[in-house]
């Protein structure tokens, strides 16, 4: 039983909301910085308003498309680091990557940023990252949560989710159905692993390896540290690009978790299955090296890493050529892949 004069209050109880308040104030000026003339609410509502009349004007037949998406256990390798600005543009790469696979342009972002412990400094860090990922690609990051948990999340953790929603023209969706055999496929040049495949990618370099953060393996061009936090690409002025050009794209498959054998079979009609030419792009070493580290087969490595490419384009043959130009010309390295031929969602390493 309580002692009679013991008193206890919330932040005893582990929620401190004067550090909640701090970090609303210190990502105000970065949220707003996204603000389009569309936001018709301001931080610290219930819920965001956003106008969608521009929308219709611009749209005969407008689709919301969305997607939730977290950065998975690269928030790790942050907090080993102690370096928390451009996690937010992973997660922001993540979920929008994921609906501009379908053509469609993000509008709106939501974050929610859950932890034991509250600490205003990372949630800034966080968020700016996720405003300057917003900023470059048009997206207005409309509201979001930070939610301190303890007991819940470890000490000194963070988890992040993001939200985004888009829209694109009926018509225009992109949805594989119009892959046949003899298309090609196109990869487009990841940044490194992006958010997928760390819990193997930890256990390889700092449990198998030996490494930390700090090491400079002769194989890498930088620390393990800064290699596995290289950002996540956005593709969005890429895609959309291609898209208000009109080229001809049949599918597009983001290289999440699953890789190359589970990503690519979701974009594939039921008649139809995808020859890659291994060797005919240029790969980051990080993954020949975890592969020599853990001793792990291809198909492992191609099921869990997106082995140097972060987006794959399914095109007509009469196509290829001006895409890459294209590719090219927008600053992204993007090879010949393979090809589609007869057969039933499977991947083959050629």
């Amino acid at each position: 039983m309580a002692k009679k004069n013991t008193r206890v209050d919330y932040k005893s109880a582990g929620v401190n909301i004067d550090a909640g308040n701090e970090a609303v104030e210190r990502i105000k000026a970065a949220v707003h910085s996204t603000y389009t003339p569309a936001v018709l609410s301001e931080l610290g509502g219930f819920g965001s308003f956003f106008d969608l009349s521009q929308i219709t004007k611009d749209y005969i037949n407008p689709v919301m498309v969305q997607s939730v998406d977290g950065v998975g256990t690269k928030i790790i390798i942050a907090r080993l680091m102690n370096k928390y600005d451009t996690i937010g543009h992973d997660l922001v790469s993540a979920c929008a990557n994921d609906i501009l696979v379908h053509g469609a342009r993000p509008l709106t972002f939501l974050d929610y940023i859950a932890n034991d412990r509250l600490h205003p400094e990372v949630v800034e860090d966080i968020v700016s990252g996720i405003a300057a990922a917003c900023r470059e690609t048009g997206i207005a990051l409309v509201g979001g949560e930070t939610a301190e948990m303890p007991d819940t999340y470890l000490p000194g953790e963070n988890d992040l989710v993001g939200i985004v929603t888009g829209v694109v023209e009926r018509n225009k969706i992109i949805n594989g159905s119009a892959i046949e055999p003899g298309d090609v496929l196109i990869g487009i040049e990841s940044s490194g692993l992006h958010t997928n495949g760390y819990s193997l990618a930890r256990k390889l370099f700092f449990e198998i390896g030996k490494f930390n953060v700090n090491s400079h393996p002769d194989d890498l061009d930088s620390t393990v540290g800064e290699t596995l936090l290289e950002p996540h690409i956005n593709y969005t002025n890429l895609v959309m690009s291609l898209v208000s050009s009109n080229c001809n794209i049949h599918g597009v498959a983001h290289i999440t978790g699953g890789g190359f054998i589970d990503n690519i079979p979701r974009i594939l009609p039921k008649i139809c299955a995808a020859e890659i030419q291994l060797g005919s792009w240029k790969m980051q070493p990080v993954f020949p090296l975890m592969q020599e580290l853990g001793n792990l087969g291809s198909t492992e490595m191609y099921r869990t890493f997106n082995m140097g490419i972060g987006l794959v384009l399914v095109v007509p043959e009469v196509e290829i050529e001006s895409l890459l130009s294209s590719i090219g010309k927008s600053g992204y390295q993007a090879w010949r892949l393979g090809g589609i031929i007869p057969g039933h969602r499977q991947i083959h390493l050629i």
